[in-house]
């Protein structure tokens, strides 16, 4: 809708240019033709015409001239008028559509519960949107160049323009109400700062932190960061991989995790299994592996300890968490028997 009225002025303000540069030319070619003026004299003589500036004539004019310098002053005020007003009006409009985006944009930002905020939309905090997006999770975007917005700005992708440093700008993002903050500035002074802002004005979020160099770590941990990651060094780590355990790596990258129809592994709160208040079952007494085909793999107890292929009998306390295995159908089958998408 904003795009279109914008798209529409721009339309009229190339048509009333149009006009003009048409009346510049017939001007300049009928002083030269009708009154017999030079090059020079005939362009002045329209500029002064079109403008009326009131400066005296090159020479006197004929009755000739007389009528067709009356006919361009008429069609001049007529057109020069209309330009200057649809000038106007979208100067005008313009300012007014980006208000107006920016405080519908800022509506919708104003609407999210527990939704995550992206500092920085580098090629990290890409890859973390287009993940949540993947997820059809909430998300909003914090960056300060205007022109890494603009290109990226889109109503699906709640953005707001500003330093993540101050803390203003993380309020506008919703920071209060967020469950997690990423910070993937290319800066690790900056994420520490963010981080730093981010932990004082929301003491309950997860705050998951770039950084750059591994002496960052272990600051950015004191800062109230839960987890710090280094994409270098995971990079470098996966890249030795290959060469030590090419073919279980290979593996592990194509297993889908979310975000397609291709789906391997699932993380699943043990409440949506079943009713936690009563009681308590077991992994054996869930038995996903005769009903859906999918293994469990992983155990996250409410105490936040992981158990990796855990025993049959570990019970399945309320707040936990399992994790399962299964091929794309298999899982598609646990959600739908347990109504989990």
């Amino acid at each position: 809708m904003i795009n279109s009225l914008l798209k529409f002025f721009r339309t009229k303000i190339y048509l009333a240019l149009t006009l003009l540069v048409m009346v510049l030319l017939i001007g300049i070619l009928g002083f030269k033709l009708i009154s017999g003026y030079s090059w020079v004299d005939a362009v002045y003589m329209t500029v002064i015409t079109i403008t009326t500036v009131g400066f005296g004539e090159v020479k006197p004019l004929d009755d000739i001239s007389k009528m067709f310098t009356v006919f361009l002053i008429l069609s001049s005020v007529v057109i020069v008028g209309y330009a200057l007003s649809i000038i106007t009006e979208y100067i005008l409009s313009a300012n007014n559509l980006d208000d107006l985006k920016r405080k519908k944009m800022q509506k919708k930002i104003d609407g999210f519960e527990n939704h995550t905020i992206i500092c920085g939309y580098g090629r990290n905090g890409k890859q973390a949107a287009k993940k949540l997006m993947s997820y059809n999770r909430p998300f909003v975007i914090i960056e300060r160049d205007k022109e890494v917005l603009e290109k990226s700005q889109s109503e699906m992708v709640p953005m707001v323009l500003g330093n993540a440093n101050e803390d203003e700008v993380l309020m506008l993002a919703g920071l209060e109400r967020a469950s997690t903050l990423i910070s993937a500035l290319p800066s690790d002074a900056d994420n520490l700062f963010v981080v730093l802002s981010a932990r004082q004005l929301n003491k309950d979020a997860c705050i998951i932190s770039r950084a750059s160099e591994e002496t960052s770590y272990q600051k950015l941990k004191l800062a109230g960061a839960n987890n710090v990651i280094l994409p270098d060094r995971i990079g470098g780590d996966h890249m030795a991989s290959l060469v030590v355990v090419p073919d279980l790596i290979e593996f592990i990258d194509n297993l889908s995790i979310g975000g397609n129809e291709n789906v391997n592994i699932e993380e699943i709160d043990v409440d949506k299994l079943y009713n936690t208040s009563g009681k308590l079952k077991t992994i054996k007494d869930l038995d996903l592996r005769n009903k859906t085909g999918c293994t469990v793999i992983g155990f996250k107890g409410n105490d936040g300890e992981y158990i990796v292929n855990p025993e049959a009998e570990i019970k399945l306390v309320p707040h936990s968490k399992v994790i399962v295995l299964g091929r794309p159908e298999q899982i598609q089958e646990l959600n739908s028997i347990y109504d989990l998408d």
